[in-house]
């Protein structure tokens, strides 16, 4: 997969009642050389008079990046270009308009970390390691006490905790960089627990989200994220693709209890994709 040469951001208008969004226009861009793509899609919005608010990704997997924004609905469009309603427009209006946002996990959140993991649809791919709260305790006590560095966060769609997601350099844990080639990136995993909201198209702005409102501020230098789903997970890696990520070597990744996993090492070039 190459890096897009162009982007499209998905003009989204939100209003005050619960109506969805009405997408009427796009704004359609071309990357300069040496440019982001974050940073292209930003350009872009602001050459046709949109300065502030910032563009989220649908779909960075093909040669044109689309990106969604959402603006109140006194926001003036009329100077921009009227929807062609394609394909790509059509992916960015099927996300919902939610409000997502993360905070730190704690001793609380265990038991729905038990119930999550637990959900068959997290089960299939998640290790055990949060089977009842004693082991929860055991596996996750320690990053909630600042003893272990990875970091726990917990996601939260329109202010209900719908998930989990952990973030860790993948240096802080010798025995995982051994089987990388970049110690220096930053790892993370995630689960949307709750079977109402897996698969409805959040994912995808979630990660986003998550790496550059709450991964990149706190690993400033990090110049590649990386995840490596099981391989047969197909959801998971079609949302890291459509992140930008490029699925590298596959690897077999042991788990707790003797179990082997063979997973796809997937990875970003944050630099490329996101800016210096």
């Amino acid at each position: 997969m190459g890096t897009p040469r162009g982007c499209r951001i998905v003009v989204r208008r939100t209003h005050d009642s619960a109506q969805p969004p009405t997408v009427t226009h796009v704004v359609d861009g071309v990357r300069h050389a040496g440019e982001s793509v974050q940073g292209a899609a930003r350009r872009a919005l602001r050459e046709a008079g949109l300065s502030g608010p910032d563009p989220w990704a649908v779909d960075l997997s093909g040669k044109v990046a689309v990106f969604a924004v959402d603006v109140p609905d006194a926001t003036r469009t009329d100077h921009l270009r009227t929807d062609r309603g394609d394909e790509q427009v059509a992916r960015a209006v099927a996300v919902p308009d939610v409000r997502i946002g993360f905070r730190p996990l704690g001793r609380g959140d265990l038991p729905d970390v038990v119930r999550w993991t637990a959900e068959p649809h997290v089960a299939q791919w998640w290790t055990d390691e949060a089977a009842d709260l004693d082991a929860a305790e055991k596996h996750y006590g320690p990053a909630i006490d600042g003893e272990d560095p990875t970091r726990l966060w917990v996601v939260e769609v329109n202010g209900r905790s719908v998930g989990f997601v952990q973030d860790y350099r993948i240096g802080d844990h010798p025995e995982y960089a051994a089987l990388t080639a970049r110690p220096d990136a930053v790892g993370f995993d995630y689960a949307i627990g709750e079977p109402a909201w897996a698969g409805r198209g959040t994912g995808t702005r979630m990660l986003w989200q998550f790496l550059t409102e709450v991964v990149r501020p706190h690993h400033p230098d990090a110049p590649q994220y990386f995840a490596a789903p099981d391989h047969r997970n197909a959801r998971s890696l079609r949302v890291l693709d459509k992140l930008g990520f490029t699925r590298g070597l596959w690897f077999d990744e042991p788990q707790p209890g003797g179990r082997v996993d063979t997973v796809v090492g997937c990875e970003l070039d944050v630099r490329r994709y996101l800016g210096r």
